[in-house]
């Protein structure tokens, strides 16, 4: 049970869950508890992200703090793939565990937290247990236990006059970086190739270069660069995969 006093860390990541997340939070806990809304920024991520961060920042009543990995102080996903030579697997990406998951260890060292907040919705329940099993048991599920979906997180928002992340108006499904390495969908990477074409250009030739399939076309896995213009896959919106502390694959 949350105790008056206790350190409870948000963590933002510019996307519609956590946001909701961090104002029931602070609703709920912050006038007996230390509220903190912390953010791993990626420097891949759309620039309008830091727009709605700095709203979300006003509309929560409380700052945003940056947190960053050591080692990758320019927190580049690129930068982290080219240092490794991996850019995604079935387990994950290491852009997730070096700027979010390392960055969040380092921060716990040097901060008091006694409960972590994440944008888990209803709708992803399985996924918060099985951070809870694998990762964290000191997690408080805001949403989950308010029975609030992702699309209603949409709808508060709107409500409350704060605009999406630009990102979400082009068809993603999430305000993640651009090129999104756990994404294996074709119709997934032939929207980045129509939105942003030098991204699937600089994600096709660094795949290339370090040998990795990122994308699945009938089971099988091949290069961007091979990749058919009129491939297609799921529909965006039935696309799951998040940039969060748990980091798996998703198509």
């Amino acid at each position: 049970m949350v105790k008056d006093g206790d350190a409870i860390a948000v963590w933002f990541s510019c996307g519609a869950a956590s946001a909701v997340a961090a104002k029931m939070t602070v609703e709920k806990y912050g006038a007996r508890c230390a509220v903190r809304v912390l953010n791993n920024p990626i420097k891949e991520e759309d620039d309008d992200n830091q727009r709605f961060l700095r709203d979300v920042s006003d509309w929560v009543g409380r700052p945003v703090e940056t947190v960053t990995a050591n080692k990758y102080p320019a927190s580049s996903v690129v930068e982290v793939w080219d240092t490794r030579k991996f850019m995604s697997g079935p387990l994950g990406a290491p852009c997730t565990i070096e700027l979010k998951k390392v960055a969040r260890q380092e921060w716990e060292r040097n901060n008091r937290v006694d409960w972590h907040v994440l944008g888990f919705t209803a709708d992803e329940r399985r996924r918060h247990d099985r951070f809870v099993l694998t990762e964290r048991d000191n997690v408080l599920p805001v949403l989950i236990d308010a029975n609030i979906a992702k699309q209603d997180c949409y709808t508060i928002l709107k409500n409350a006059g704060v605009r999406l992340p630009h990102i979400y108006s082009l068809g993603y499904p999430n305000a993640n970086c651009i090129g999104c390495v756990k994404a294996t969908s074709p119709t997934y990477w032939n929207l980045v190739r129509k939105t942003h074409p030098e991204v699937f250009a600089a994600r096709a030739e660094q795949s290339r270069r370090l040998g990795a399939r990122l994308t699945r076309v009938k089971n099988e896995r091949m290069f961007l660069d091979e990749l058919p213009v009129t491939a297609k896959g799921r529909s965006i919106k039935n696309l799951d995969f998040e940039c969060g502390i748990f980091c798996e694959e998703r198509n």
